[in-house]
């Protein structure tokens, strides 16, 4: 197939499935891509894709705008009303939105740690559990913890799991709901000691309760980059 032939024939299929080509585009162009037509001439194409785009959440915007009850729009996602301790709480943390929270106190990731950890969930590779392998063959030249152990460590280090003073005294319960995302930016070595440092950066009300988004970045004394940075989401029940 000659090269204008296959251009052509993918310009065929991208004009029936237009949207396939949105997810190619960085959100700076989809954002500002009427703009960038206007000064560079860019492909018509890209401009269908957009507006077509711009139109469905045109149309999904007054389908939810049309449904009313005695002429008052109803909400697409009903609002959650909280009362008694979980409104003050509400309350307290949404200005505490964007600050630090916590601060934890180091903790030393020694070698029995790190091998009570292997022996627990069977990840004896080599570069955690063999220091004279890892000393000999590893670019860290020394056995490093695992990033699970690390997640594993997070109630200890943000203080999560302090009986004596709770982070939240008035809650009936605290629950772990998941991880937005992680990333493992710098290995954490053994005989490392690393703390957490927790950021608040949502608060929602929820069925019963709130649930927090918070920021939790695990750091590595004398070393300037993170060995773990999560988004982790708790949900509060009261």
């Amino acid at each position: 197939m000659k090269v204008v032939d296959f251009l052509k024939r993918k310009r065929e299929i991208l004009a029936q499935h237009p949207f396939e080509l949105k997810d190619w585009l960085s959100p700076a162009i989809r954002d500002y891509w009427r703009e960038f037509q206007q000064k560079a001439h860019l492909h018509p194409l890209l401009g269908r894709v957009l507006d077509l785009q711009s139109d469905s959440q045109s149309t999904q915007q007054q389908q939810g705008a049309a449904q009313a009850v005695n002429g008052q729009p109803v909400p697409l996602t009903p609002a959650v009303e909280l009362s008694g301790e979980a409104a003050t709480l509400f309350a307290t943390l949404q200005e505490r939105i964007g600050e630090e929270t916590h601060v934890g106190e180091w903790l030393l990731v020694s070698q029995q740690m790190i091998n009570e950890f292997a022996a627990v969930t069977g990840d004896n590779q080599w570069i955690h559990t063999d220091p004279e392998r890892a000393a000999a063959e590893s670019p860290f030249k020394t056995t490093i913890a695992h990033g699970f152990l690390t997640l594993a460590l997070l109630p200890q280090l943000t203080g999560s799991i302090n009986e004596a003073a709770p982070e939240f005294p008035t809650a009936r319960m605290v629950v772990n709901f998941g991880l937005d995302q992680v990333r493992f930016p710098y290995p954490i070595k053994v005989d490392s000691n690393i703390r957490a440092r927790t950021k608040l950066a949502r608060v929602t009300p929820i069925k019963g309760g709130l649930e927090l988004l918070k920021e939790i970045k695990v750091e590595i004394e004398g070393i300037r980059r993170p060995g773990c940075v999560i988004e982790s989401v708790t949900r509060i029940y009261f």
